[in-house]
């Protein structure tokens, strides 16, 4: 066996323990991970409620205004999955979720209500990629020839390059020379959700990695990868519950609303709260994880065993400090009820589950969301503002005028506006982010870990799961090096 695989057991016959900072989407799929490989898992939440920054919201959380009667938990944020993410849809299946049911799957679809934009027509909705790419790019609505070409060109030209790029490389900067549709209706639209960074500000090279995965690469199962899914349950349904309930039933020991407070190092391990752990995985924000990391003293001394791995406890100063340095993006939900004329429930455009919005500063919603179609009461809304500026309420108050003004939307009632103020890590052109190995036995995860993806569910899931495998193959090569 590989020390990747080998269970985490060490002579005595019983399992290594591992405690699991942080109970976010990355620590849930770390913790999953390392019971899988033998590990007895203890996972720590600050909050008194799972999922960080993808979950749904308790009645404690935010203050409501008056809501319709029947109204499910509503979520921090409205999320949309692709079929791309492979890891995050294989770990829900291996949790028992249903897909089918919890995912409303349709094909890339990002126009607007007036029907322009670019969609994968019914027609070519099973053309392997990028056949479907293709059939949307000569399809779109309001494009001309000049603008079809163009992208046609690009999209060969990345594809050739391997969807490699200079590190340096902004993505206005790979896409200057495309027509300003092009990049009005498909790129900005597909970075700001995808990296939560504005065009001049955002990484190149992660964005052609999500591109070449989502419009060129496989999906999970029968999906492809550019399949929109948007969840029809609730986001603590969709994993946190489900990753749980799983957990419990193997044994592991879970702890909400417990904030760790310090690390402290022990001769084979670490100790929190009086409790000696083999290992330790810091699934919490970069923030949080570079305190941990400081209160332990490991940006002050050396490797003590001398057992790091090839790792330097010195070096934990320089993560720190990549951790400290990461800036943010906030991102703004607007949930609203709206009413047609007579008083009934509203909607969408002819129905949509999604529509595009045009954004401006005035105007800073990307997409509006019909959760009526999703599962929750008739004419709930959502509108979502990526890399959001300002102060809730001016938020909310720009969204509704530009809904009634875009969606011809009379009658909006607000109900809630959340902000999530650090939603992601400003995904910015070289940028340097902390590795998953911090020392001897203590790695870290998380979306804002070093790896080839932007803050995205799949982002964090990888983390988890990748933190987790290459803590048992570095904890098996330590035991190698103890028994030498």
């Amino acid at each position: 066996m590989t020390p990747s695989s080998r269970p985490a057991q060490p002579e005595n016959g019983q399992a290594r323990r591992l405690a699991v900072v942080g109970g976010g989407w990355s620590g849930l799929a770390a913790a999953v991970r390392a019971t899988e490989l033998g590990w007895q898992v203890e996972l720590y939440e600050a909050a008194r409620q799972w999922g960080g920054r993808a979950r749904a919201l308790t009645g404690q959380t935010v203050q409501t205004r008056q809501v319709p009667a029947g109204m499910p938990e509503l979520d921090n944020g409205q999320h949309i999955l692709i079929g791309g993410y492979r890891a995050t849809l294989g770990l829900m299946q291996q949790l028992g979720v249903n897909l089918e049911s919890a995912l409303l799957q349709l094909p890339l679809d990002l126009r607007y209500a007036d029907g322009s934009g670019l969609a994968v027509p019914g027609w070519a909705a099973r053309w392997p990629p990028p056949l479907d790419l293709l059939a949307a790019i000569l399809g779109a609505r309001g494009w001309g020839w000049r603008d079809r070409f163009a992208l046609l060109q690009a999209s060969l030209r990345w594809r050739a390059a391997g969807f490699s790029c200079p590190a340096d490389l902004s993505v206005a900067g790979l896409c200057a020379g495309l027509p300003p549709r092009v990049i009005d209706e498909l790129i900005e639209p597909l970075c700001l959700s995808a990296l939560n960074t504005p065009l001049s500000q955002a990484s190149a090279a992660v964005l052609l990695r999500v591109l070449q995965d989502a419009l060129f690469g496989a999906g999970h199962g029968r999906w492809r990868g550019a399949d929109l899914l948007l969840p029809r349950v609730d986001l603590g349904e969709l994993l946190p519950g489900p990753a749980l309930r799983w957990l419990a039933d193997r044994g592991a020991r879970l702890h909400a609303g417990r904030r760790v407070v310090a690390l402290q190092r022990r001769p084979a391990g670490w100790r929190i709260e009086n409790q000696d752990y083999d290992a330790v995985l810091l699934a919490c924000p970069p923030r949080e994880a570079a305190r941990l990391v400081r209160s332990a003293g490991l940006d002050k001394m050396d490797d003590p065993d001398g057992l790091s791995g090839g790792l330097t406890e010195s070096g934990s100063g320089r993560w720190i400090a990549q951790a400290e340095a990461l800036a943010h993006e906030a991102i703004a939900t607007c949930y609203a009820q709206a009413r047609n004329a007579d008083g009934s429930p509203g909607g969408l455009p002819d129905g949509a589950a999604m529509v595009a919005l045009r954004s401006a500063p005035e105007a800073p919603a990307q997409f509006a969301f019909d959760r009526g179609q999703l599962g929750g009461p008739a004419g709930l809304l959502a509108f979502v503002v990526s890399a959001s500026q300002g102060e809730r309420a001016e938020i909310e108050r720009q969204v509704l005028a530009q809904a009634r003004e875009q969606l011809g939307l009379a009658s909006l009632q607000p109900l809630r506006t959340v902000v999530e103020k650090r939603a992601t890590f400003a995904c910015t052109p070289g940028l340097q982010r902390p590795d998953a190995a911090i020392a001897s036995r203590l790695w870290a995860a998380g979306d804002y870990v070093a790896g080839p993806y932007p803050a995205t569910l799949e982002g964090a899931v990888r983390s988890g799961q990748q933190a987790a495998e290459g803590l048992q193959a570095s904890y098996g090569l330590n035991q190698a090096a103890r028994h030498r």
